[in-house]
C-alpha cells in the first residue's frame, strides 16, 4: 500500500481530497503537509525517522502555497539524492502552461487540475488511483 503525502495549504482542499479518497474506497494512509518546507521535513525526518515511510510513497502536490511552493519543493526534492526518485503528482488549481511545463521538467508523474465540482473531483481521484495501481511496482 502506498503512503501518500498531500502537500496543500488549503484545509478545504485537504478535506476534499480525503472525502474523495473515502468515496472511492481508497484506504491508503494520507499524511498532510501545509507547504514544501514541512513536506521536506516529513520526508527527510531531519535526524529522526521520516514521518512518511520511505517505502512506497507518493507526493500529491499543490503548487500555490506559502513559505515554499510546489515548484520550489520539486526542485529541492529532485536535487536531494535520498528523495529524487520519490514520485510526485501535481494536484492544483493552476492551469497555466508555464506551471505544467516546469512541473514536467522536474519529472512529475502527472499534472491534474482540480475540478470545480466534487463529483468531478471524485472521478479524478478514481482515475488517479487506477493509474497509480497499474504502474505501481509490487
Amino acid at each position: 500500500m502506498t503512503n501518500l503525502l498531500l502537500v496543500d495549504d488549503d484545509e478545504v482542499d485537504v478535506m476534499t481530497v480525503q472525502r474523495a479518497f473515502k468515496k472511492n474506497n481508497i484506504r491508503n494512509q494520507i499524511y498532510v503537509a501545509s507547504n514544501g518546507l514541512e513536506a521536506l521535513k516529513m520526508l527527510r525526518g531531519n535526524g529522526q525517522a521520516p514521518v512518511v515511510p520511505l517505502q512506497r510513497r507518493l507526493v500529491l502536490l499543490d503548487l500555490n502555497m506559502p513559505k515554499m511552493g510546489g515548484i520550489e519543493f520539486l526542485r529541492e526534492l529532485r536535487s536531494d539524492p535520498q528523495l529524487r526518485a520519490t514520485p510526485a503528482i501535481v494536484l492544483t488549481t493552476s492551469n497555466e502552461e508555464i506551471d505544467k511545463m516546469e512541473a514536467y521538467n522536474l519529472n512529475v508523474s502527472g499534472y491534474i487540475v482540480k475540478p470545480v465540482t466534487f463529483d468531478k473531483f471524485v472521478e479524478a481521484i478514481a482515475t488517479l488511483n487506477k493509474y497509480w495501481t497499474l504502474i505501481e511496482m509490487p
